[in-house]
């Protein structure tokens, strides 16, 4: 048999992160399998979608490296819909339903209450449509006569069973132009020879419908596989109020798209290693992923985990690279001094490599190369330390520092000739006050490190400065 699995997003929001998680592994299962990965856009409902959000859905599928192999639109395929539903029609397997929205809610709202599952077993269905109604916009309904339990088996939650009488006669188009969900999607499953739908358990709910579509229109079923839901920490629905759910908010926050493949993946499925090794290619999942090792528990996204694997990419980057990616973060001005100086830039890249969590973290990590930071007293302090100590330390540094030339000014130069001093003295009493004057924090770098980037005239500048602040 050959492969064939799609995903089909509809363009009627950006890019979820759960449908990311989805077309992953339909695409880690066609590529592991030799087979097809196809990207169907579902645009029949054309008052809601968005060529906007078409191209949003394409920008992060090849963001991510998920490039497919066939691409089609259901709104180019009416007529294939339309041949479809008159067929069906005719074989009387569906029917023109008149009822109002208002009768449709008031049946709703009568089966809640009774604490039933809400279904309708339409009064229309046998008859002709000579009898309709009139002034009314009919739906049209499968009738549904199934009265045998309709039982799949889904690769990874196995034997699943539902009651046919619990759908009633389901809604399958609005008109012979607009068909719905269920329906569109089993023809073009089927006449695209799907062989495997993987989606989300939220769908498990469709699929004895769409069953018995297939039968109807006299297809073969697909192979079904439903993946778990993604939640949030607290084990809800995973939603905006615990983290960003579109797809490309990542790429704008400076995540690279090699660590959110990484991420996704491990977002229900149990990797075959059992060294505990976390970190993998695509290429390396490709040759991995198989459907049964994927969980059926829902799958919680946790930011702390994500951040963590987007830290080990970034290091795993060359510095060159890196400060090209970190310059689209920083403000107009810093970046025409990285114009100016790029060898010092790189430098700073360098420097900051092993603190970066995410691209857009360097404007808050670097303010202090390009702008002379605000010294505050107390932080200039090392826990109790008295500002005539930290006065007499930073005068000793400012003095030891004035006797080297430009050329000397390097990270190993200054630690031999600072560091015998900071030994005797006290290593936190010394290098902590030198460390906030040159860059006003009071997490960063090694002030050896800073200052060589900094170089002599800055650094003397600003650690004089730093004392005057403390004798004010």
């Amino acid at each position: 048999m050959q492969i064939r699995v799609r995903i089909a997003p509809s363009p009627t929001g950006p890019l979820h992160i759960g449908t990311a998680r989805a077309a992953l592994f339909n695409y880690l299962f066609a590529k592991k399998n030799k087979g097809s990965f196809i990207l169907r856009i579902d645009d029949t409902d054309t008052d809601r979608s968005s060529k906007a959000f078409e191209e949003d859905i394409k920008r992060g599928l090849l963001w991510l490296s998920l490039k497919w192999d066939e691409f089609y639109k259901q709104s180019e395929r009416i007529d294939i819909y339309r041949e479809q539903l008159l067929k069906l029609l005719e074989e009387g397997k569906v029917f023109w339903c008149w009822h109002s929205q208002e009768e449709l809610a008031s049946e709703r709202d009568h089966f809640i209450r009774q604490k039933s599952a809400p279904r309708h077993i339409c009064e229309f269905r046998d008859l002709d449509k000579k009898e309709a109604r009139t002034g009314e916009k009919p739906i049209l309904r499968f009738k549904n006569n199934e009265k045998e339990e309709v039982v799949f088996n889904d690769l990874i939650r196995g034997k699943i069973e539902f009651r046919p009488d619990l759908f009633g006669d389901f809604s399958v188009a609005k008109n012979l132009e607009a068909p719905l969900y269920n329906f569109s999607t089993v023809l073009d499953d089927s006449l695209m020879k799907i062989s495997h739908v993987i989606r989300g358990e939220d769908h498990i709910s469709n699929t004895p419908k769409q069953i018995l579509i297939y039968r109807a229109l006299g297809f073969d079923l697909p192979e079904y596989a439903h993946l778990p839901l993604i939640l949030g920490k607290d084990r809800s629905k995973l939603s905006k109020r615990h983290q960003a759910t579109s797809l490309m908010q990542y790429e704008d926050e400076g995540y690279l798209p090699e660590a959110l493949i990484n991420f996704l993946a491990l977002l229900g499925w149990r990797e075959a290693n059992d060294d505990g090794e976390e970190l993998f290619s695509i290429d390396e999942l490709c040759k991995k992923f198989s459907l049964d090792r994927v969980q059926k528990s829902a799958a919680v996204f946790d930011v702390e985990k994500l951040n963590w694997i987007n830290s080990r990419y970034l290091r795993f980057l060359e510095t060159k690279d890196l400060a090209v990616m970190l310059k689209k973060y920083l403000k107009p001005a810093w970046k025409i001094k990285t114009d100016e100086n790029p060898e010092r830039w790189i430098k700073v890249a360098a420097l900051e490599q092993p603190r970066i969590v995410k691209l857009e973290d360097i404007t808050g990590l670097v303010d202090y190369f390009f702008e002379e930071p605000f010294l505050d007293k107390e932080m200039l302090l090392w826990k109790k330390q008295n500002a005539g100590d930290a006065i007499k330390h930073l005068e000793k540094i400012y003095e030891l520092a004035s006797d080297l030339q430009d050329t000397d000014f390097s990270k190993d130069i200054l630690e031999k000739t600072i560091m015998p001093y900071a030994g005797e003295a006290g290593r936190g009493e010394v290098l902590w006050p030198f460390r906030v004057a040159l860059s006003g924090k009071t997490t960063s770098p090694g002030p050896f490190e800073i200052a060589e980037i900094l170089g002599r005239e800055e650094t003397l500048k600003r650690t004089y400065k730093a004392k005057e602040t403390l004798e004010s």
